[in-house]
């Protein structure tokens, strides 16, 4: 029964984990039957973990994102649900190989003097050493994953999935290998997908450039902000109806600098009111000039190598040139042959690889690609049949906007981690396709030798095959059959287009159902001024360090170590004595998990305020302290576990058990309409502000001056809604309620309590469901009186500034009998007398509550009464106007329940009422 004197997180979380997940308490039942009915007829919930990079640390946004998952799925746990959170990390194609080639760089070593199968052998070491980062970081933050099951992006199970489908696409005329233009990274040599691109605005020049037209004397001026790319010029575009250049099209430039001719065309895509509407087309080097080359059947000329120089294709004085260096020679020789009409400066935005930062090329590659139009319109009419929905809503808009205007994907990569693409070449160039080379033998016959494919998959090409090969897929496993579609996908909305959406499409394609029933997209965490986080800026937080804190010069050190340039360092170091002058403290897990829960709002950025974790920090020793309070007065009493003895419930106990069924309703909303806010909110108010601040205080009058029958009732109370509450907050706050829940349930006799002899987890109990039939109304009001009495007592006291330990008299009008031994043990009141008609003509203060007026028996200032009274007038007209409001509102009439509207109505006209009396006090004192 004793309860330590302080909440001290960190034992509590080193205890209680590591006995959850050996106990198997994160694991679904399973039946062995691949045709599988919900076990025990339990309704199956499943989350899929978004997978984090294997090498990755955690940051804020897992730490929220994995918060609100764990939250979810402990919460249909306790409902009873079947239910699995499929855990799993991704190999994170490029984000890995750059770690390792990092690492060998260091040593004088490139991967091409290792050789591929060497270098595989080095990353693979490398994920050994560093992949078990994250998921022992998210064990810390209490993630109830079913870790026996987790899974990895490259174990033999997933690329056996990723193998099937590649070779069944391929068949089925879905992927196919062409020439088109990508985002090439000339650092990686490899093409990079749109969502590894960051395009930030920089300072830049327009270069304004005469093209003579062929045979006369005049000529088109054209800007652009690649000079370079003028060699590589298939056209000059016009606008059809651009009467400037009409009698132009069908005619011929020449290109400066090179010693051919470009036709002049014309196409809706120039904008003739910017510039002079003269565009160059170069379709080897811009995805907009590569459409209208299609368009115009221009053939595309790639001027540069795989790594950013100048190839053959170019005038011989340029080859072998840098693109940048080029560039310089390139201006300096158009100004010097009088084609340089002006230089301009000029904002735009440049394309950057997000881990090399180098400027990003469109280039023209062989490349392996799927035809994505028929499995999008599937995936839309998924989405517009309500097969999927997204909450909040407005992402579908996003989400059919991408999927209407989709290009095929380019799946290949040119790097040596990941899926090796399963494609063999003869030495006539034939490709075979097939799940093994001995399967690409038989498909070439005999005596051809076969080459694999140097290049590997996209990383987002298995990772949109997550939901259904986690889940033992091409095999009919019984996951497969319990448990797609999922239930819920909880995701940021950057990678709606790259991962979400390929989701959806893929498993339409291969399973028939969609992979999930609902994609719950959530807020970017930004930093407390609403910065998005980053290390460049240098105000990442690490979780870690929220819950066990840091110290200011280790958090500077931290951020600062790995930075190459002293200036930047600098600023972050200011900027992070500013915003943390003492360090972080120490939190504790939940408090972190209550705040992420708090500010998980619809359709928001958060902004993090770790200072927000000191109040939910305060909370947790609040409900720690309630608890230690109650065992240390219940223990060896009788708690009422014997439902045969004499129970005289007191309003107080009506009351709270009343207010327990509105939280209970409040919460299990939030849930399921993922207003975790919400939820959190109603906990929040319900443990503090009703049972610490209000029922426990009435408990101790009840337990002081009750009969044995009311005593036990009390008790019984107590402890019965002390338990409901812990089992209400646990998917928020798993650990504190874990500890608490093994002290107060034995007290509770529920049978659900016990597992073996022993205490069960709270992850075993049932959530609470709110019934109505235990909703006192009578009780609520009364108990509404009660508190509101208190409230003018503690109001009068101070406005005449009383010491909060002196006790002084009471003087009421009205029936207060009933409420006399809980008014004095609340508001600090020494003896009540009670008065018929009118209360003694006294400059005293008087408060009044209904139809009960009351006046401490002290001398006063009549100014300052006056002030208070006037005060208290206008707060009244606050409440009067709040409450009209809100009865006003036809969704809270609508919503509400009965007895809330009720209750609301009451308070309305009992605000009326005293309002009216408190005129007339004030007037009384000659106001």
């Amino acid at each position: 029964m004793e309860l330590a004197k302080s909440f001290e997180p960190r034992a509590i979380e080193a205890h209680w984990y590591p006995i959850w997940e050996s106990q198997g308490y994160f694991k679904p039942a399973m039946s062995s039957a691949a045709s599988v009915t919900p076990a025990d007829g339990k309704d199956a919930y499943c989350i899929m973990l978004p997978p984090p990079n294997v090498t990755g640390t955690l940051h804020m946004g897992h730490a929220f994102q994995d918060t609100l998952m764990d939250t979810l799925v402990r919460y249909h746990r306790m409902k009873g649900d079947n239910t699995l959170w499929q855990p799993g990390t991704d190999h994170a194609g490029i984000a890995t190989q750059i770690v390792v080639e990092r690492q060998l760089d260091a040593k004088g070593v490139s991967r091409h003097d290792l050789g591929r199968e060497k270098f595989l052998e080095k990353v693979w070491e490398w994920k050994e050493e560093s992949g078990s980062t994250i998921t022992r970081q998210m064990r810390r933050l209490g993630a109830s994953c079913d870790w026996s099951r987790e899974r990895f992006t490259m174990d033999d199970g997933l690329s056996k999935a990723v193998s099937e489908v590649f070779v069944t696409l391929y068949k089925q005329g879905l992927i196919y290998r062409g020439k088109r233009l990508v985002n090439w990274d000339p650092v990686l040599q490899t093409a990079v997908s749109d969502l590894e691109v960051v395009s930030e605005e920089e300072d830049g020049s327009m270069w304004h450039i005469r093209y003579p037209v062929e045979g006369g004397s005049e000529a088109l001026i054209v800007a652009t902000t690649r000079p370079e790319t003028l060699l590589g010029d298939m056209a000059v575009a016009v606008h059809p109806e651009d009467e400037r250049y009409k009698h132009l099209v069908g005619k011929h430039v020449r290109l400066p600098l090179c010693e051919r001719t470009i036709p002049i065309i014309a196409d809706d895509y120039v904008d003739k009111e910017f510039g002079t509407g003269c565009v160059k087309i170069t379709p080897a080097h811009d995805f907009n000039d590569y459409q209208v080359g299609q368009r115009h059947h221009l053939e595309p000329l790639s001027i540069l190598t795989l790594d950013a120089k100048i190839n053959e294709f170019a005038p011989s004085q340029y080859q072998g040139m840098d693109r940048f260096e080029a560039r310089k020679k390139i201006v300096a020789d158009l100004e010097a042959q009088g084609y340089l009409v002006e230089i301009k400066p000029h904002k735009l935005m440049v394309p950057r690889g997000d881990r090399t930062h180098t400027v990003i090329e469109p280039m023209l590659t062989d490349q392996w690609y799927v035809s994505m139009e028929g499995l999008a319109k599937r995936a839309l009419k998924s989405v517009a049949d309500g097969e999927v929905k997204f909450v909040p809503d407005n992402w579908t808009h996003v989400y059919n906007q991408w999927l209407e205007n989709i290009q095929d994907w380019c799946i290949s990569r040119q790097l040596w981690w990941g899926h090796r693409i399963p494609a063999w070449y003869d030495e006539d160039g034939n490709v075979y396709v097939a799940n093994s080379q001995e399967e690409a033998q038989q498909q070439a016959g005999s005596g051809k030798t076969l080459t694999r494919d140097e290049d590997v998959l996209d990383t987002w090409f298995s990772s949109a095959l997550w939901p259904f090969s986690t889940l033992g897929w091409p095999d009919k496993t019984p996951e497969l059959a319990t448990f797609l579609p999922g239930s819920v996908l909880v995701t940021g909305f950057d990678i709606i287009f790259f991962w979400v959406a390929r989701m959806i499409m893929m498993s339409l394609h291969f399973t028939d159902q969609v992979p999930f029933r609902e994609v719950y997209v959530h807020g970017l965490v930004r930093d407390q001024h609403g910065n998005k986080m980053s290390k460049s800026k240098g105000n990442v937080i690490d979780p870690i360090d929220l819950i066990d804190g840091i110290t200011l010069e280790e958090l500077v050190t931290k951020r600062t170590s790995n930075l190459m340039n002293p200036k930047q360092a600098e600023s972050i170091g200011k900027l992070t004595r500013k915003d943390f002058p003492d360090g972080i403290p120490s939190f504790g897990t939940d408090a972190i998990r209550f705040t992420f829960a708090s500010l998980a709002s619809h359709g928001r950025d958060i902004k993090f305020d770790f200072k927000r974790c000191e109040g939910y920090r305060n909370f947790c020793n609040k409900l720690w302290n309630a608890t230690r309070y109650v065992l240390m007065n219940l223990e060896g009493q009788d708690c009422g576990q014997d439902d045969s003895a004499a129970f005289e419930y007191s309003d107080a106990d009506k009351w709270i058990v009343s207010r327990l069924q509105q939280a209970e309703k409040d919460v299990a909303e939030g849930f399921d309409h993922y207003r975790f806010d919400m939820a959190a909110r109603a906990v929040y108010e319900f443990v503090w502000d009703e049972y610490c601040d209000w029922y426990v205080e009435l408990a101790k009058v009840q337990l002081q001056n009750g009969n044995e029958a009311q005593q036990r009732a009390t008790r019984r109370t107590l402890v019965r809604v002390l338990g409901a509450m812990l089992r209400l907050a646990h998917p928020l706050i798993p650990f504190i309620t874990e500890e608490l829940w093994q002290k107060v349930a034995p007290l509770t006799g529920a049978p659900h309590c016990t597992q073996g002899g022993n205490v069960a987890s709270i992850m075993l109990a049932p959530f609470p469901q709110p019934n109505e039939a235990k909703i006192d109304n009578a009780a609520y009001a009364r108990i509404a009186t009660l508190k509101d009495i208190v409230h003018a007592c503690r109001n009068l006291r101070g406005e005449m500034n009383l010491s909060p330990a002196q006790k002084v008299p009471l003087i009421a009008l009205g029936d207060i009998s009933v409420f006399i031994p809980y008014i004095q043990a609340l508001a600090k009141i020494s003896d009540i007398a009670l008065v018929e008609g009118e209360l003694p003509q006294a400059d005293a203060p008087v408060a009044v509550v209904g139809e009960v007026r009351l006046m401490l028996k002290v001398e006063i200032d009549k100014d300052a009464e006056k002030a208070r009274l006037s005060k208290e007038i206008t707060r009244l007209e606050g409440e009067i106007s709040k409450a009209e409001a809100k009865l006003s509102n036809e969704s809270f009439v609508a919503r509400a329940p009965a007895a809330v509207v009720a209750t609301e109505k009451e308070r309305l006209a009992s605000f009326a009422d005293t309002l009216g009396k408190l005129k007339v006090q004030l007037e009384k004192l000659g106001a």
